[in-house]
């Protein structure tokens, strides 16, 4: 479909634009392994390892988003906290 500036123009079925990526923040657990929770959605799992974690956001995603909303792209960002004595 074309605007009325000869741009071709793409259309969402329900006014919904697909997210093109969601943001993780990646943390260790103090019972150990690893927490994300997505920014601005309530999504929140855990792994005990960073391959499990990645698995358990996919399946978080997939329950939380309809089929045409779900985001093409996940950013993981890894906080890790490290303290060293003086």
């Amino acid at each position: 479909m074309f605007g009325s500036s000869g741009k071709r123009v793409r259309r969402f079925s329900q006014g919904l634009k697909p997210m093109s990526e969601i943001i993780f923040v990646v943390e260790n657990s103090d019972e150990g392994g690893y927490t994300a929770k997505a920014l601005g959605y309530s999504i929140y799992t855990e792994g005990e390892t960073l391959d499990e974690l990645k698995e358990n956001i996919k399946d978080a995603i997939k329950c939380h988003f309809d089929v045409k909303e779900i985001p093409h792209i996940v950013r993981l960002h890894i906080v890790k906290d490290e303290v060293i004595a003086i």
